[in-house]
């Protein structure tokens, strides 16, 4: 007789309304936490194991850190971005790149156009081709190889799981979500990818924005906030967040994960089973704003139009059940 494990429904967290229809709506896992890591509020399943994608970059970059890399400033917030491929984000990958006695060609993620629309249409008309290193996980794999290079092991082969970099990285998950690893992949990147929870998402973001001043931790934090166009770029939705929202951390990352604590270390998570991320600043930030961080400046990410012909015809909005568990913790 085979047993079954029951599994918890998941939670309407954002509905798209045109022309006052509900089209769409997407469902998901979310938490919040106080910074004492006690659960504030939670939907669906955030204990299930998911893919965080390049939500957890800033483990990535602090593994890097601790591992020997000399990483500070726009550098170590580069490292833990996913930038847009603007010159500017070139120059620093390519910074490290030297420093790690490696050039463009080491890169192990995939030849790829800059996100940033403006770059590439300037890249087409001077006939400039894709590059890995405008690929937006640049940073992250410069970060790698020069850490790599900092302990002596080979920057051949530095994303193979068994490569003692990527096996400290795995500890180093483990270590700041508070979950053991629960699934093995490989990202689009090509980086090895580690399965954790959405719980263990937010578990991080607070941890990393309240630890000691002088850890790396807090550095990894620090230098995110300091810098954040070197972890997003001009017009980022993580990037702005933190622009606008004073002592913010924020990683999104793709197929609907999201992790974003505030300056006090509350922190919000989530998953949205569809994998579309585009509500997914919308809802963090409501949520921080119903536990009490002033969102004033971010409303540019909290209203949210659906377009016909070219004009607001509706909007994103916070799902039914969400909603309802913001009412109860008015």
């Amino acid at each position: 007789m085979s047993s079954t494990t029951a599994v918890r429904p998941l939670a309407e967290l954002a509905a798209v309304r045109r022309s006052g229809l509900i089209e769409s709506r997407h469902f998901g896992s979310l938490i919040a936490l106080a910074p004492d890591g006690s659960a504030l509020l939670e939907l669906g399943d955030p204990d299930a194991v998911v893919l965080p994608r390049s939500t957890v970059k800033p483990l990535q970059a602090l593994a890097c850190l601790t591992a020997g890399a000399e990483l500070a400033g726009p550098e170590l917030a580069i490292a833990a971005g996913s930038h847009t491929g603007e010159d500017e984000h070139v120059r620093i990958v390519r910074e490290l790149l030297a420093r790690a006695g490696v050039d463009d060609d080491a890169l192990g993620c995939p030849v790829d156009r800059p996100e940033d629309e403006g770059t590439f249409e300037r890249m087409i008309r001077a006939g400039e081709p894709r590059a890995r290193v405008r690929m937006n996980c640049s940073g992250k794999h410069a970060a790698m190889l020069l850490a790599a290079a900092a302990n002596g092991w080979p920057t051949e082969g530095y994303l193979d799981p068994a490569h003692p970099l990527q096996q400290h990285v795995r500890e180093t998950m483990a270590a700041v979500t508070g979950v053991p690893v629960g699934h093995d992949a490989i990202d689009g990147c090509g980086a090895p990818l580690f399965g954790t929870t959405v719980r263990g998402v937010a578990r991080a973001f607070g941890r990393l924005v309240t630890a000691a001043e002088g850890t790396p931790e807090r550095a990894v934090a620090d230098a995110m906030r300091a810098h954040p166009f070197y972890v997003g770029g001009s017009g980022h939705q993580n990037s702005t967040l933190m622009e606008t929202v004073p002592g913010a951390l924020a990683k999104g990352g793709a197929e609907g994960v999201i992790g974003v604590a505030a300056a006090d270390g509350t922190a919000v998570a989530m998953k949205i089973i569809d994998g579309s991320p585009r509500a997914t600043t919308l809802l963090a930030l409501r949520v921080l704003e119903a536990l009490g961080t002033d969102i004033g400046g971010a409303a540019a990410l909290v209203e949210l139009p659906v377009l016909g012909g070219g004009v607001p015809v509706g909007r994103i909005e916070v799902g039914a059940d969400l909603a309802d568990a913001l009412e109860r913790l008015a």
